[in-house]
């Protein structure tokens, strides 16, 4: 085992800033291979018929799987395939309709550079992501984009680091910018998210969600008492105000209740239009989940009441319930 040397907190934090600050300029560098090269890339691979393959060894492989899945899950059918494996029959996997990216920083993989020749033979165009444009991957590529980085944040210049953090926010901007040619919307990556909690945000509505058999209401006539008794019954910790045709005219919360403790006394026996919040706001059943969610948290709201296109409430939406029902879900 290698003897470890006495260094300071100061001096590993200084370290690990040193990292970041290397890292943070390999990400500003390849500003400039931002080129024609690149969105000649975008366009092949919107256009591609098949599906992009990623390929890459050791680090590069590991980017390449990271690329591949953000790819896929963002509207580019993509997968990984190992070269070596694809020198052992997985290149049968790959055919003439597809388009593969290679990844290697050095562009001298020999593992790659010995698939490139029979991936040529059958037609299919490749596309290389390196540090070396001079490189036999890049020669051979239909496609080069150079990925400049001056250093590796390891001292000795070996490990990939600076090169690994620039290919995958290269990866990135490929993937986010097939992502706008091809429109892809909240409700497609809803779709290729079906298991997660944000894909069943995206896909229900505060109808599915809201609380519609517990419709604590109040009319314009009732008293604090009146309202009280109603929010306790239905376990609410808040109330609608409506007019005799159901619209909603205020809401009244636990909040409100508190704020007028400390303003009035014999507060029960007021007017529920007295305290109640005038005009509220109210989410309508069609809004998005996704988009009640962000609501509550950006007015930190507790709960909301909801109205149909006409104003009448038919329902609320509590903070606790988007939680329960993301945590159900997830066990479905």
């Amino acid at each position: 085992m290698a003897k470890i040397k006495p260094y300071t907190s100061r001096e590993i934090i200084d370290i690990a800033k040193e990292v970041f600050k290397i890292e943070q300029h390999a990400l500003k560098t390849p500003e400039e291979c931002f080129n024609e090269d690149f969105v000649k890339a975008v366009k092949t691979i919107a256009a591609c018929k098949g599906r992009l393959v990623l390929i890459g060894i050791g680090k590069s492989g590991h980017i390449g799987r990271k690329i591949a899945a953000t790819l896929a899950s963002t509207g580019t059918p993509s997968f990984f395939v190992h070269p070596t494996e694809a020198l052992h029959g997985d290149l049968g996997m790959i055919t003439a309709q597809d388009i593969v990216l290679a990844l290697s920083f050095s562009g001298q993989t020999e593992e790659i550079n010995k698939i490139l020749l029979p991936l040529k033979k059958e037609k299919v165009k490749i596309i290389s992501m390196t540090g070396n444009p001079a490189s036999n991957l890049a020669l051979m590529s239909d496609i080069h984009l150079h990925v400049k980085v001056e250093r590796e944040a390891c001292p000795y210049n070996l490990a990939p680091t600076a090169s690994t953090t620039a290919m995958m926010a290269y990866g990135d901007a490929l993937a986010i910018a097939l992502m706008k040619i091809k429109d892809f919307k909240k409700k497609d990556f809803a779709l290729f998210h079906p298991g997660g909690s944000l894909g069943k945000l995206l896909t229900y509505t505060v109808k599915d969600i809201m609380f519609a058999g517990k419709n604590p209401t109040v009319p314009l006539t009732a008293t604090v008492q009146d309202t009280l008794l109603v929010m306790t019954k239905n376990k609410s910790g808040a109330a609608s105000v409506v007019d005799k045709n159901g619209k909603l005219k205020g809401y009244f919360t636990d909040g409100d209740l508190r704020r007028a403790l400390q303003k009035k006394q014999n507060i029960l026996t007021l007017k529920i239009t007295q305290v109640m919040t005038p005009s509220p706001f109210a989410f309508t059943p069609e809004i998005p989940a996704v988009e009640a969610a962000k609501i509550i948290n950006e007015r930190k709201f507790d709960n909301a009441p909801v109205v149909d296109k006409n104003g009448k409430v038919i329902g609320f939406l509590d903070k606790d319930n988007l939680i329960e029902f993301i945590a159900l879900t997830d066990k479905k």
